[in-house]
């Protein structure tokens, strides 16, 4: 067996998949004109004056499209995965239970990705959502490469010379993840080989910056992970490569974007990095059962007040205006932090070059020709992550990673309740919320007999997940599910769902009350 396929043992192959989520390769719509990308990504001036009401009753359109309720189970269960910690001796000794996630495509193909893991050489769970835009290839290779670099970043020194060792002489190695994937959560075989070379160039490197009994931070390490990832994407896309399937590859991955919120859980200790607009919401456990939200990550867009003094402080005083326009980087781009997206980082004549040399598919896109306006003093975009670190407790009942998708549709504190309210099999009863709508008592009855109904049946999902985003879709003015609404919204042609919606992602981790709390105490004593 080679030593590449040993290091990665245990990747699933390339699958065929559902039309949502086939291999992006095998589209055009990821180096598309910008009037094909996503909305939340898109130039403002493009899209703002003809992006269609939220109301659903003003199009006849929408009304055409019925689906029963078995249909609208098969679409929102499609993706759904679920893990459960294995236990020992029946008890389960890891602050992880396990986690269930899914995903719900509006873009095709989906430009989202998702990707969990155990570390096997070191310890600890990492999982992530990765949010694509201008294509899903960045994004892909986001969820097949980066946990990659963040295990090896948590390596001890003596552990990466065994490593180097073993490939010098042609040894087995002993994997370094043992992955949790969706059969859909495919890995691109051509370009392993390329992968691995890059992922060993960058532990020889941390072999010569380190000294023998010294253990990494794990701070460190999700830094250095996430610049070092970014850094192969853009110096992979320079050199190019012989295989004229990779060379196209790895331009597209560069020229591509994509945001990334991970969790790395080791114990009672919670990691999060964040590069972008996807959110890690912490479900907390109060005394009297209810669920409040704790945020542990910041989105890096223009809503972040510390986000646009960053941008604006790294750039000259004369392009204050320009730096930032329409809450969007340079007037196009939502996200301040991402992973590829290079026509934000490389020089004009840097990215005239590679393009020249790069396979005539480019040429004929106009996204990749395309110069950002105002482009003075690049680069204006980084993958650095903001890290967040909390201790666990045992009230912290659940994590909830999910892209932009998800928060666009329910706020943090409506999640966690949803969530709690599942995993708890308990329902904190809210007053009925009319909005500002007038309501007669005879349809007040009706509402309330209408929730008590959906209250026999809330649970009839598996994963918990997929009941979070049934609401995330399907949630009327009054809070509940709407199975029209839903049924609307899930049977949108291809070329509409992405005017009402993005891609959404969720990934939920529920924690160990019992054995976080265990571990609190040992650590106290």
């Amino acid at each position: 067996m080679p030593v590449t396929s040993q290091l990665l043992r245990g990747l699933p192959r390339t699958k065929v998949l559902a039309s949502s989520l086939l291999p992006c390769q095998q589209h055009q719509s990821h180096l598309a004109p910008v009037a094909h990308r996503p909305a939340s990504r898109r130039l403002s001036h493009m899209w703002q004056s003809h992006q269609p009401s939220r109301s659903y009753q003003t199009s006849s359109l929408l009304r055409s499209y019925i689906l029963t309720p078995p249909q609208v189970n098969s679409i929102l269960k499609a993706n759904e995965y679920s893990f459960k910690v294995p236990e020992f001796d029946g008890k389960n000794v890891s602050s992880v239970m396990g986690f269930e996630s899914n995903q719900l495509p509006a873009n095709a193909p989906i430009e989202d990705r998702r990707s969990a893991a155990t570390c096997l050489q070191t310890r600890g769970m990492l999982l992530g959502v990765f949010d694509g835009h201008a294509g899903c290839a960045c994004a892909q290779a986001l969820s097949e490469r980066l946990f990659y670099y963040i295990a090896v970043s948590l390596l001890p020194h003596n552990t990466l010379c065994e490593l180097e060792a073993a490939v010098e002489s042609g040894r087995a190695l002993s994997p370094i993840l043992q992955w949790h994937k969706h059969p859909n959560d495919y890995f691109s075989r051509e370009a392993q080989m390329l992968y691995f070379n890059s992922l060993r160039t960058y532990w020889q490197e941390l072999i010569d910056l380190t000294s023998p009994g010294e253990v990494p931070d794990t701070r460190e390490a999700l830094l250095s992970a996430f610049k070092r990832l970014d850094n192969d994407i853009s110096l992979e896309a320079q050199v190019g490569d012989p295989n004229a399937f990779l060379h196209y590859w790895v331009l597209r991955v560069a020229f591509s974007g994509a945001t990334a919120c991970v969790a790395h859980i080791d114990g009672s200790d919670l990691f999060i990095a964040n590069a972008g607009d996807a959110r890690a919401v912490l479900g907390v456990q109060e005394e009297d059962g209810s669920f409040s939200a704790h945020t542990l990550s910041n989105d890096h867009n223009a809503q972040n007040e510390d986000e646009v003094a960053r941008i604006r402080g790294e750039h000259p005083p004369s392009e204050r205006k320009t730096v930032i326009r329409q809450d969007r980087l340079l007037g196009l781009l939502m996200p301040f932090r991402a992973f590829g997206d290079v026509k934000f980082k490389w020089s004009i004549e840097l990215q005239k070059r590679v393009l020249e040399s790069g396979p005539d598919q480019l040429h004929e896109n106009e996204h990749t020709k395309f110069i950002p306006p105002n482009y003075h003093t690049p680069p204006y975009l980084t993958a650095e992550p903001e890290i967040t670190y909390h201790k666990l407790r045992p009230q912290d009942r659940f994590l909830v990673i999910g892209s932009d998708g998800l928060w666009e549709t329910l706020h943090r504190q409506e999640v966690v309740r949803i969530v709690g309210e599942y995993i708890t099999g308990v329902h904190q009863r809210q007053p009925l919320k009319v909005g500002g709508y007038r309501v007669t008592l005879g349809q007040m009855q009706g509402l309330l007999e209408e929730r008590k109904a959906r209250m026999s049946s809330a649970f009839e999902d598996q994963n918990v997940a997929t009941h979070l985003m049934r609401h995330a879709v399907g949630n009327n003015e009054f809070g509940t599910v709407d199975h029209e609404r839903l049924s609307k919204m899930l049977s949108l042609p291809e070329e509409l769902a992405r005017m009402y919606r993005d891609d959404i992602t969720i990934i939920i981790t529920q924690f160990n009350p019992h054995v976080i709390g265990a571990q609190r105490q040992e650590g106290q004593s």
